[in-house]
């Protein structure tokens, strides 16, 4: 995974810690399970081929941490990092299951 990719997720870790109030399913797409650690195979959203724990489409709560870090595309309403419409190169892999 890249570190481009680590950035937000650290972020969003960070800022999940930092509410103050329930951490149920703080930093996770409404679909993830809580028992699913970020980074690894299991955390995937099919759908739109990337982390679930940093897909922000399936849960736009995560959206104000792309953007603090200045990770956004606004023309297309997600994360720059994520954008493959502007970086028609960019290729984001599933971790191997078990690794």
């Amino acid at each position: 995974m890249s570190i481009d990719l680590l950035r937000p997720l650290a972020l969003v870790l960070l800022l999940a810690g930092c509410s103050g109030g329930s951490t149920e399913g703080a930093g996770t797409a409404p679909d993830a399970h809580a028992s699913v650690v970020p980074g690894t195979y299991e955390d995937w959203c099919a759908e739109h081929q990337l982390p679930e724990s940093q897909c922000t489409r399936c849960d736009p709560s995560l959206s104000a941490a792309f953007q603090a870090t200045g990770d956004w595309c606004k023309e297309h309403g997600l994360p720059e990092s994520q954008c493959k419409t502007c970086n028609p190169e960019l290729v984001i892999e599933r971790p191997k299951k078990g690794g």
